[in-house]
């Protein structure tokens, strides 16, 4: 029979066993609450650039006033420029091809600039070159005066002048920022916005006081069509979803035909804050 102090004893034990045991159930759900939340709420922010010609289409009306002999005519352009399409493919892979012979792939499509887009040819007058009525001709050119296209005739001062439609590619860079809002094992979903920036886009206004040949003064002047760093942008599209787990996200670019823009660009792992 035991006495009274090894009774004591044996209890106190049995209760430090326990508070032991209590610690480490503790520690088990802290670290699995740890994990849970780890593993639920990822959190990423990518950006990513891609640089590459932006087509444009130009519908342009002219108009030629006061056809003087001094000091010139004055040649107004307006008019809607539009862009072309712009998609942005992801595609999630639960696993990099080579480690394991089974992949798990989807690919989702949002549309960064949808076709339709346009922006206006701000109406600026341009005073023109030599007197009277002189053959006007226009050409587009990059910010740096290189021609985009070969000169267009656009009639004599007096008589009217014609509208102009014509497509022309200018640098440009896509700006994207690529968001997690989920990498549960059930799915992962995206999110993703940015903005368009072009370079610049002149026209470039010529007057003749003759076809080439026998008599010929050529005077230019330019209009600043689309300012160097115009940027459009565009903003969140709606919630984009792929394979679940932790797959590996591709962004690629692709344009108003679904060709790529580029190369395909590797984001990273869904909750490695790509």
């Amino acid at each position: 029979m035991l006495k009274e102090n090894e009774e004591w004893t044996l209890s106190m034990t049995c209760k430090i066993q326990s508070t032991l045991t209590n610690k480490k159930h503790l520690g088990a759900a802290v670290l699995t609450i740890l994990i849970i939340g780890y593993t639920t709420v990822p959190a990423f922010a990518q950006q990513a650039s891609q640089s590459f010609n932006e087509p444009l289409t130009i519908h342009a009306s002219v108009t030629a006033t006061d056809c003087s002999n001094a000091p010139g005519p004055y040649i107004t352009l307006s008019g809607p420029i539009g862009l072309g399409q712009i998609g942005a493919q992801f595609t999630f892979e639960n696993n990099l091809k080579g480690t394991h012979t089974f992949t798990d792939t989807s690919t989702v499509t949002a549309t960064v600039i949808p076709a339709g887009t346009s922006i206006q040819i701000p109406k600026q007058p341009v005073l023109g070159g030599v007197g009277g009525n002189p053959y006007i001709y226009l050409q587009f050119v990059d910010s740096n005066g290189n021609p985009l296209t070969s000169e267009i005739f656009l009639g004599r001062c007096v008589q009217g002048l014609f509208d102009v439609a014509t497509t022309v590619s200018i640098p440009s860079t896509l700006n994207v920022d690529v968001s997690a809002l989920d990498c549960s094992n059930k799915a992962s979903t995206i999110s993703l916005s940015g903005s368009l920036v072009l370079s610049g886009l002149h026209a470039k206004i010529i007057f003749r006081n003759n076809v080439k040949g026998t008599h010929e003064n050529d005077q230019s002047v330019t209009a600043n069509i689309i300012p160097s760093g115009t940027s459009i942008t565009f903003p969140k599209q709606p919630s984009l979803g792929g394979v679940g787990g932790n797959p590996w996200i591709f962004l690629q670019f692709l344009d108003e035909n679904g060709a790529p823009i580029g190369n395909s660009i590797s984001l990273g792992r869904c909750v490695q804050n790509l």
